[in-house]
């Protein structure tokens, strides 16, 4: 397993993460502790979940699943933020729910921090000082390692940047966004921004909700068994001549290299600018060990510049 530093950060990540998205959503708790475990033998040291996967569900099953001694071998990162209940307090990156949010997450967790606590969308209600200084005071208080941001616009975390700058906060050392072939929107501002200003990026979703795996075809019923199957909005999302048609030239590069399309997707992001970790989500500990062979695939600079072209 190769090792990155996530940004300028001195926190070193393997570069193949583990997505706990499906855990209490698609994965039991037995089907929990047997992918973490496979992640672990594999050299997986960043698992990333979030409080409103299954409404804690996730968290709660990672924490049951490494209660037996397992969290010092692995880095968590987890997200607030998002809606996790009613009333007006129940959301947002306000300095009173990511405080009550995180003291949830620990519990659930079973720990007593957080290696990677990540704000998991943008909140333009509340004052991006009140957010950051509410991320200072964790990380101060020891409860948090280091910060980062998820789905924030690149002024958004520029503002971020420059608050974290002028009061002397914590600042974020990674973005996670959405990024794969079938979307690579962040390379117009929010790429360039990580490179300037030192900030890793995680992408999450890097098989486009499996439809880069190949099994979805054009014109075809969703596989029975499948997470499309289970979720077949995700797919259809995906499920465009236009998408289809890079597919296809994707799947003949793939096939003159003796590799897959699933393959193609991690190796191809792992070759960018500042992209410290795929997270990569599982539903089955074979998923895992297969993630991790992708990653192990070196593209040369010609071959990253041929899918560029296919996929622009």
């Amino acid at each position: 397993m190769e090792y990155r530093f996530l940004g300028h950060s001195g926190l070193q990540v393997s570069a193949v993460g583990l997505g706990c998205n499906t855990f209490g959503r698609y994965t039991d708790e037995a089907g929990t502790a047997a992918i973490l475990a496979k992640a672990i033998d594999a050299g997986i040291n960043l698992i990333d979940t979030s409080n409103s996967y299954g409404m804690g569900d996730s968290e709660t099953h990672i924490g049951k699943s490494l209660n037996g001694g397992a969290r010092q071998k692995l880095l968590i990162g987890t997200k607030g933020a998002s809606q996790m209940g009613e009333g007006p307090n129940m959301k947002g990156a306000g300095r009173q729910h990511l405080m009550a949010m995180l003291e949830d997450s620990l519990r659930r967790l079973q720990t007593d921090y957080i290696d990677l606590y990540q704000v998991h969308q943008p909140d333009l209600n509340t004052p991006t000082e009140e957010t950051m200084r509410a991320l200072d005071d964790m990380v101060r208080q020891g409860k948090v390692r280091y910060v980062g941001n998820s789905n924030y616009p690149t002024w958004l975390a520029a503002e971020a940047m420059w608050t974290s700058r002028t009061q002397h906060y914590v600042p974020f050392i990674s973005v996670q966004p959405q990024y794969n072939l079938m979307d690579r929107r962040i390379e117009g501002d929010l790429m360039v921004f990580c490179q300037r200003y030192g900030l890793g990026i995680l992408p999450y979703f890097p098989l486009a909700g499996g439809f880069l795996t190949g099994k979805y075809r054009r014109g075809e019923p969703i596989p029975e068994g499948t997470r499309g199957a289970m979720n077949p909005g995700m797919i259809a999302r995906w499920s465009n001549d236009r998408n289809y048609d890079i597919l296809e030239k994707l799947q003949k590069f793939c096939a003159e290299r003796g590799r897959s399309t699933a393959d193609l997707s991690i190796a191809w992001l792992l070759a960018k600018p500042m992209v410290s970790s795929v997270i990569a989500g599982t539903t089955r500990p074979a998923q895992v060990e297969a993630n991790v062979k992708s990653g192990e695939w070196r593209l040369t600079p010609e071959e990253v510049q041929e899918v560029d072209k296919i996929t622009a």
